[in-house]
Order: C-alpha cells, then sequence, then structure tokens
C-alpha cells in the first residue's frame, strides 16, 4: 500500500527513558515531595514496567541531582535548596546568552516572527496572571533559540539545567514579571539587526534579574 514520504514520525521511547522522563516530572512538580522515599517496585507497579529500568531511571535522575541513592537502605527525592538558584542560574544565563550570539549567524525571518507569536502567547500568560503557562511559553521561546544554533552540546546542557528550573518554580523561587516581555522584544529586535553584543547583553539580562528579584 502507498505510504506519505513526508508524514511525522512517532517518537519510541525505551521504557528506561519513559520512566526517567515520568519521574522526573513528578519530581519538578512535587507530585513525589522533597525527601520523599521511592520504593521501585511501587514505581514499576504504577509504570506497569519491570523493576530494571525504574532502577536505570533512578540512576540516571541521582546524575542529574533529582534523588540521593543510599545502597542497601533508601533512594530519596533530593530536597529543594532555595539558595541553589544561585548557582543554577549563572551557568544558565552564559549558556543562553551564547546561543543568542550563535543564533544570529543563522536566523531566519520565519523564526524571528515565530519568537514574536510566542512572545504575545507569553504576554497574555503574563497579563491574566498564569504564571504556569507563562514559565512553560517562555522555556518555549528560549528554546527556538537554542535550537537556531544546532549545538546538541548547548542543548543538552541547557535541557538538564532548565529541569531544575522548572523544579525551583514549581517550589516558588521563581517568578516571571512584565519586564521579561521587553526583555523578550529587544532580543527579538537584536537578531534581526545582528547586534550580537546586545542580545547577548539582554538575555544574560533577563535570566540574571531573577537573582537579584531573589
Amino acid at each position: 500500500m502507498p505510504i506519505p514520504a513526508n508524514h511525522s514520525k512517532p517518537v519510541r521511547q525505551s521504557a528506561k527513558e519513559s520512566a526517567f522522563n515520568q519521574l522526573q516530572r513528578w519530581i519538578i512538580d512535587g507530585t513525589l515531595l522533597p525527601g520523599e522515599k521511592l520504593n521501585d517496585t511501587e514505581l514499576a507497579n504504577a509504570l506497569g514496567i519491570s523493576r530494571t529500568p525504574i532502577r536505570e531511571s533512578l540512576q540516571l535522575l541521582e546524575v542529574n541531582g533529582f534523588v540521593k541513592m543510599y545502597p542497601g537502605k533508601a533512594t530519596q527525592v533530593t530536597e529543594i535548596e532555595r539558595d541553589a538558584i544561585k548557582d543554577l542560574l549563572p551557568p544558565l544565563a552564559a549558556l543562553q546568552s551564547l546561543s543568542a550570539e550563535l543564533a544570529i549567524d543563522s536566523v531566519t525571518e520565519d523564526r524571528l516572527t515565530q519568537l514574536e507569536n510566542i512572545n504575545e502567547r507569553f504576554a497574555k500568560a503574563i497579563y491574566s496572571d498564569n504564571s504556569y503557562a507563562a514559565l512553560k511559553v517562555d522555556e518555549e521561546f528560549h528554546q527556538v533559540i537554542v535550537d537556531i544554533t544546532k549545538n546538541t552540546y548547548i542543548q543538552g546542557m541547557i535541557e538538564q539545567l532548565q529541569a531544575h528550573v522548572r523544579r525551583h518554580f514549581f517550589h516558588n523561587s521563581i517568578v516571571l514579571t512584565e519586564k521579561s516581555i521587553d526583555e523578550h522584544k529587544t532580543i527579538i529586535t537584536s537578531l534581526r539587526h545582528g547586534n550580537k553584543k546586545k542580545a547577548v547583553e539582554t538575555m544574560k539580562e533577563n535570566w540574571l534579574r531573577t537573582l537579584e528579584e531573589f
């Protein structure tokens, strides 16, 4: 039978990847609370998979700082250290600023229009006091810029750091404000006109301002 060549292919995940993503989401949004003990058998039953991928995903979560494993004793969700935001945001700001600098060389008008549309949705979320929606749209805005660079190393490091930012948001350490709307506009203008210095400065300010407010 004829099969379309341009269809979107489903993303297949291994049991380990699926478990990792689900457990990370539960830790980020507080479904699994800081300090909570995790039982691999209970998690396996809840997710409908064997204990092996659960154990493998817990090992990955430990590497990423979301759980702490005590061999022969217990595995616990790590605590939220509010001051950790001071260590988290500077490297993320540096990577996001670098992304803006690199993106200028290959950004297209279609991408700029995409960023403008995203920022409009971001503004609506901010003005309607929908903090969670604002966070998700803000992530989308910055992800577009990261994607333009096509740098998988930057993408991987930002993805890890961004997960921790999301967790701090859920635990009320991070608040997005109207100021970000204007900063996004400045970033878009800088990208459009090839102003690397302004793009880098504004992107860094956009992330580090949270520390000042904190």
